[in-house]
C-alpha cells in the first residue's frame, strides 16, 4: 500500500540549518499521523551537510540520497521520480527554512477537493534582478499555458503523485526550474488548485547557489526551456472529479492574485 506522503527535499550547502528543518518536518508531520517518507537530496554539498544528514542514518521515515552537483532543478526531479513511486501525495520544500513548517498542516487537512495546493510566499523580500525574473515566470505561464496559478516557482507545494508522474514523465531531467512547467501544466489542465499563503522569511543561514550573472543566464535557459516543453495531464479521473460529478455543488476554488 502506498505511503500517504513523501516529503521532497533538496539540499545543497546547508549545514547551519538542515538539522533544525529536517528535525521540525519530522515533528510536524508525525503530529498528522500518517505514514510518510522524507526523501533528503544532497545535492553535492561542499560543506559540513553530508556530516549532518548522517545523524539521520538510523530514521527509517528518512532517505537520504547523496548526489554529484546538478542544480536545483534536476534535483527536484530525481526527487519526484521516487516520490511519485511511493505515496499518494507528493509536496516538495527548500532546506533553507524560508518557508515555515507550521503551515502545512492546513494543506494537508483541505488536499481532498484539490489537484494540487501551492503556498503562495507573503512578504518575500526579493532584490530588482530577482523580481523581474519572478514576474516574467509568471507571464510566461499564463502565455504560454494559462491563468490559475499565483506563485508558479514556490517551493512549498502539495500535488497528487498521480498527476504529478504523469506530467514529469514529460519533462527532460536537466531541466532548470521543472517546477514553473508542473505549474503551468496543471493550468492549462484546469486542474483544482488551492494558492493558500504562508509568511516567508529571509535566509538565516547559507546563500543562494545561483548569484549576479548566473542568475540572469539561467533565467534564460529556464525560459527557453518552459516555452519548449509543453506536458499535458489529465485531470480528470482524480477521485475528487469522479465525486464532483455526482453531486450539483462542487467545492469552490481558492486562487490566489496573480
Amino acid at each position: 500500500m502506498p505511503l500517504d506522503l513523501a516529503l521532497v527535499m533538496p539540499v545543497y550547502n546547508e549545514e547551519g540549518c538542515i538539522a533544525e528543518v529536517v528535525t521540525s518536518w519530522l515533528g510536524v508531520l508525525s503530529g498528522l499521523g500518517i505514514r510518510f517518507k522524507m526523501i533528503v537530496l544532497d545535492d553535492g554539498s561542499t560543506d559540513g551537510t553530508k556530516e549532518v544528514l548522517a545523524g539521520f542514518a538510523d530514521d527509517g521515515r528518512i532517505e537520504v540520497v547523496h548526489k554529484a552537483n546538478s542544480g536545483h532543478g534536476p534535483t527536484i526531479l530525481i526527487g519526484y521520480h521516487r516520490a511519485v513511486e511511493t505515496a499518494d501525495w507528493v509536496f516538495q520544500c527548500d532546506s533553507d527554512n524560508e518557508m515555515p513548517v507550521g503551515h502545512f498542516p492546513a494543506l494537508w487537512e483541505s488536499r481532498e477537493q484539490y489537484d494540487a495546493l501551492f503556498g503562495v510566499r507573503v512578504g518575500r523580500l526579493q532584490n530588482v534582478g530577482r523580481r523581474l525574473i519572478s514576474a516574467v515566470s509568471r507571464l510566461t505561464v499564463r502565455t504560454f499555458f494559462g491563468k490559475g496559478i499565483a506563485d508558479v516557482n514556490t517551493p512549498y507545494r502539495l500535488m497528487r503523485a498521480r498527476l504529478l508522474n504523469e506530467i514529469i514523465a514529460q519533462i527532460p531531467d536537466d531541466t532548470f526550474a521543472p517546477n514553473v512547467i508542473i505549474s503551468g501544466t496543471l493550468a492549462r489542465g484546469q486542474a483544482r488548485i488551492l494558492s493558500y499563503p504562508v509568511p516567508h522569511r529571509g535566509r538565516r543561514t547559507g546563500k543562494a547557489s545561483i548569484v549576479r550573472w548566473k542568475l540572469w543566464k539561467s533565467a534564460v535557459r529556464a525560459f527557453l526551456q518552459t516555452v519548449r516543453c509543453r506536458p499535458h495531464v489529465d485531470t480528470k479521473n482524480t477521485p475528487m472529479r469522479r465525486e464532483a460529478q455526482n453531486t450539483e455543488s462542487q467545492p469552490e476554488v481558492r486562487i490566489g492574485r496573480e
